[in-house]
């Protein structure tokens, strides 16, 4: 398996927790937060994109 290159979200603040995200070569979305790097959520795009507009509405 090739190595995941983790990206930093342009929302994360620098003395906060912070959210990364690396996508894999299936395809897969990979979230994981600072506090907790070994828990790793993986997600498809088109489930992620469900979930940032339910977060967004608040539901």
């Amino acid at each position: 398996m090739s190595e995941l290159h983790w990206q930093k979200s342009t929302y994360s603040q620098e003395a906060s927790a912070c959210v990364y995200l690396a996508t894999t070569p299936t395809g897969e979305i990979l979230l994981r937060e600072s506090d907790e790097p070994e828990t790793i959520l993986a997600i498809r795009p088109q489930q992620l994109g469900v979930l940032i507009s339910n977060l967004r509405a608040g539901t």
